[in-house]
């Protein structure tokens, strides 16, 4: 386990959309990417918690449809 590389891998962004009902939203990144995610990715923080323009940080990872975010917690 190596904290540094761990870190690399971490993004800020802000919760651009919430569609409540269907359980996910998109997070648009620092870098100016959007990345979709959905409530099963959410770790500490339950998804109803969750409201547009919070910053949060979150890991890319790969989704069927592509790019999405994982382990999203608040900033």
């Amino acid at each position: 386990f190596d904290p540094e590389t761990t870190q690399m891998s971490t993004l800020n962004g802000t919760i651009k959309k919430i569609v409540s009902d269907k359980g996910f939203g998109f997070i648009v990144a620092d870098d100016g990417n959007e990345y979709f995610f959905h409530q099963s990715g959410c770790r500490d923080i339950t998804f109803d918690q969750l409201r547009e323009r919070q910053p949060v940080t979150f890991e890319r990872g790969n989704g069927p449809k592509g790019p999405r975010a994982e382990n999203v917690r608040l900033a």
